[in-house]
């Protein structure tokens, strides 16, 4: 798989984030924006969404936050099908972004043409994608689902009857297969960070912290998924982490999901799984690499000079907000 240039951040001093968060919070006074953070950016990006009535969430919240706030334009600090997704959900507002080179490995690996291909094959199935694609995968969609909605909307469309094509989560969409019981035929796809948590390790971890509870999100492979104590959406996971009794938390996600862990759980000692076997040099390299390419200075830029707008043709964003729609539909009625 090409997974394309993945820039490096660059880190920057206490001084310089403290302008940099200056500039941007009178930028967004003056232009009427609202910064939408996912879970896994820099946390100074997160701390500095919740600091002018921005949002961090995961994808699920973050669509319908955009969808209704009263700003005219959203900053999605993520990758960028989520900016893509925002653009198709409010059309009318601008739609700015860090960069337009943070992409996501499951996106990557579901090309339109071939995922269309894949999709005539099975004409008598419902085709079911993951949030984490292109625009133009989801309007070749009849649904579109993020991890904390995925099962119950599947468990919903068995229950009707239906036979299920679901992309691109090969591990996501077995977990869901298995908890179901539905008729599922899976496309082969993967994170690139939640593949790579190992079993071996994170046994060895549990041994030595016994009394730690395990958090696994879906995306990983099965044989973790197995020994978790909860496994769920990265809103899931952070509620579940406030709730168990346990001081201490193992975690197989990224790495940035430690800000907003942290504020449910003060107290706690949270662990990152380990990803690497023996020998590596690298013992947990949990952090999707596109994430971190969102920081301060690229997102002040986007709102200084409106950089990386993001525009999603009109016939594929009508398709795509059907299936989007049909989500936020299912949702509202489960609340």
């Amino acid at each position: 798989m090409h997974l394309g240039k993945i820039q490096q951040q660059v880190e920057c001093t206490s001084e310089e984030a403290a302008t940099y968060k200056k500039d941007i919070k009178q930028l967004l006074d003056d232009k009427n924006a609202v910064i939408v953070a996912h879970y896994y950016t820099d946390p100074l990006i997160q701390e500095l969404a919740e600091e002018t009535g921005g949002l961090v969430s995961d994808s699920l919240e973050m669509a319908r936050f955009g969808n209704s706030h009263t700003a005219s334009t959203l900053v999605v600090a993520g990758v960028k099908f989520m900016g893509e997704t925002a653009k198709i959900l409010t059309p009318e507002k601008t739609v700015l972004m860090p960069t337009l080179e943070a992409t996501c490995s499951l996106d990557i690996g579901c090309p339109v043409e071939d995922f269309s291909n894949f999709c005539d094959q099975y004409p008598d199935r419902t085709v079911v994608v993951y949030a984490n694609t292109s625009a133009a995968v989801k309007a070749r969609a009849d649904w579109v689902v993020t991890s904390s909605i995925a099962l119950d909307v599947v468990d919903y469309l068995d229950a009707c009857g239906k036979k299920i094509l679901w992309a691109p989560d090969k591990y996501l969409g077995s977990y869901i297969q298995k908890k179901t019981g539905a008729d599922m035929l899976l496309w082969d796809g993967s994170c690139i960070v939640h593949e790579e948590f190992k079993f071996q390790g994170i046994a060895r971890l549990k041994k030595i912290y016994p009394d730690a509870a395990l958090l696994v999100h879906p995306e990983s492979p099965e044989a973790i998924v197995e020994i978790a104590d909860v496994v769920g959406s990265t809103s899931q996971l952070i509620k579940a982490s406030g709730v168990l009794p346990n001081k201490q938390m193992i975690v197989a996600t990224d790495v940035g999901i430690f800000y907003k862990m942290q504020q449910a759980c003060p107290g706690k000692e949270l662990i990152i799984a380990p990803t690497a076997g023996e020998g590596a040099t690298c013992r947990s390299c949990a952090s999707c690499p596109w994430m971190g390419m969102n920081d301060l200075k690229n997102l002040m830029e986007s709102l200084k000079f409106n950089h990386n707008e993001i525009s999603v043709e009109k016939n594929i964003s009508r398709k795509a907000m059907a299936s989007l729609q049909r989500m936020l539909d299912f949702h509202k009625q489960q609340l």
